[in-house]
């Protein structure tokens, strides 16, 4: 791969045209990208889309908006950090590398607008309720898929037969959805959706296979969940071709995609780890004791050094030597927080210059932060996670409501859905229904189903149906998913 396709800057539609002209007020298209996905509804919808608290009533707790902020100002600055790195990297072996793929300071700034725009998007494709939610959707389809059948005019039943089209739903992705939601589904000027950049779109896509290839257990980390579906593939190869990630008969992962995935980590590990400390589930002692238990089981010295340095940083804070007035505890996690983050970012820029080669060659398989002083860290803080906020019993409360309002909005729109656009033998008698919860559903997204339906292809069609409800269900809010439900359901 080399970076000038990597950071092209062209679009699947037309150019943008900036009214006045780009030769006095110069405007970079990824500058233009990025105006484009802040004026995007569906961006404006992250406000009240879960992070990790499902209908949370405090404000203080992160949505996916202001993770996406966060997300995407790391990314920019791991872009930031990574080209220092390699630009003072000057030993005979690296050099060599260097000159193989060059990363100039255009590049750089390209890269880091790209990236930044990446972190923006990262979450748009996601249900209503955090993973949650999207976990209730695929498990839906995943129990009542052999059940969405209907009887066309001439007594024959229509089903979902090819194992891709069936995989795809069983394997609802936010990532994918994303994709889709940004090429097809929020049309502005062009047929393409939004119109963003190939560049743009490429990195958003972190596992670069259909749903055949999923293998959660891979080494492969590209591997581990859906990155498009079979509705999607042609685009998705045209932007992979043009941007030079496919070749050897294999999709690989763009290289600014790995730094889109470490910064979303670290805003996980960290950020989300504040703000479970806010409401309360668990205390400085709690968490002191269960990383320490965890760092027992490291057995990496470099690792374990320097995960208890961190950690050891902490009891500073607490108790900081020389200051009149101690740091209350919440300063002190927050403190804390904050040094971490510095320290994983440290990590994981060093971690994509020392797998540089093997990023750009697409032989790079893990995390950029894998095989690094603070690996061990990461894994200690997303431990604290489960063992102290997913399990706790507001979590789970909450989850069993989402679960109860997803399910319902599925049952009820799966069926129209099937028998919406279509002659078949018992229309006649949902007809009334159907049309009401249709005429429900966005005119983006039914506008996209008529772009895309092939004629004579009632199987590939009734699949497309499926997916126009998945985009709908995925594109709400989760308090316009609850009232919504609660209307429906007349509470």
């Amino acid at each position: 791969m080399n970076w000038n396709d990597l950071l092209s800057k062209e679009r699947l539609g037309d150019p943008i045209e900036i009214p006045y002209g780009d030769n006095k007020y110069k405007m970079s298209e990824f500058e233009k990208d990025y105006w484009r996905i802040i004026d995007c509804p569906a961006f404006r919808r992250l406000q009240d889309k879960t992070q990790v608290f499902p209908l949370d009533r405090g404000d203080f707790v992160r949505t996916r908006l202001t993770h996406s902020l966060e997300v995407a100002s790391l990314a920019k600055q791991l872009v930031t950090m990574i080209y220092r790195n390699i630009k003072d990297s000057n030993s005979a072996a690296f050099r060599e590398i260097k000159e193989a793929y060059p990363f100039t300071a255009e590049n750089a700034q390209c890269a880091a607008d790209i990236a930044a725009c990446a972190g923006l998007l990262h979450d748009i494709g996601n249900p209503p309720f955090g993973h949650f939610g999207e976990d209730v959707v695929h498990a839906w389809f995943e129990n009542n898929l052999d059940k969405l059948t209907y009887i066309d005019q001439s007594g024959k039943v229509i089903s979902l037969k090819q194992k891709e089209l069936i995989a795809d739903l069983k394997h609802f992705e936010g990532n994918a959805q994303a994709f889709r939601l940004l090429t097809k589904l929020h049309s502005v000027d062009s047929e393409y959706g939004l119109n963003l950049t190939i560049a743009v779109l490429n990195t958003l896509v972190k596992y670069p296979t259909d749903s055949q290839h999923i293998d959660a257990d891979a080494e492969n980390v590209c591997l581990h969940k859906l990155g498009y579906y079979e509705a999607d593939k042609e685009l998705f190869s045209k932007v992979a071709e043009l941007t030079g990630t496919y070749f050897d008969n294999t999709h690989h992962r763009h290289p600014l995609t790995f730094i889109l995935e470490a910064a979303d980590d670290i805003a996980y590990a960290t950020a989300d780890l504040e703000d479970s400390y806010k409401k309360g589930l668990f205390t400085i002692d709690d968490f002191v004791a269960f990383y320490q238990k965890r760092l027992s089981e490291i057995t990496d010295t470099s690792q374990y050094k320097y995960s208890k340095e961190l950690i050891d940083m902490l009891e500073k804070y607490r108790a900081p030597d020389g200051e009149r007035v101690p740091s209350s505890e919440l300063q002190a996690m927050q403190r804390w927080i904050n040094y971490s983050r510095h320290w994983l970012l440290y990590c994981a820029a060093y971690g994509f210059k020392h797998n540089y080669r093997d990023i750009m060659e697409g032989n790079f398989y893990s995390e950029i932060i894998s095989d690094t002083f603070h690996e061990g860290t990461v894994s200690i803080l997303k431990d604290t996670m489960c063992r102290f906020t997913f399990c706790s019993s507001e979590i789970v409360k909450l989850e069993l409501s989402a679960e109860e309002i997803i399910e319902n909005l599925l049952k009820r729109f799966v069926p129209a859905a099937i028998n919406w656009d279509v002659s078949s033998k018992d229309r006649d008698t949902k007809l009334k229904s159907d049309k009401k919860l249709m005429s429900l559903v966005s005119e983006n997204h039914k506008a996209a189903y008529h772009s895309y339906k092939k004629s004579n292809n009632d199987e590939y069609n009734l699949y497309l149906r499926l997916l126009l409800i998945a985009d709908f269900v995925s594109g709400m809010t989760d308090t316009y998913a609850k009232t919504l439900y609660q209307e429906l359901n007349g509470i």
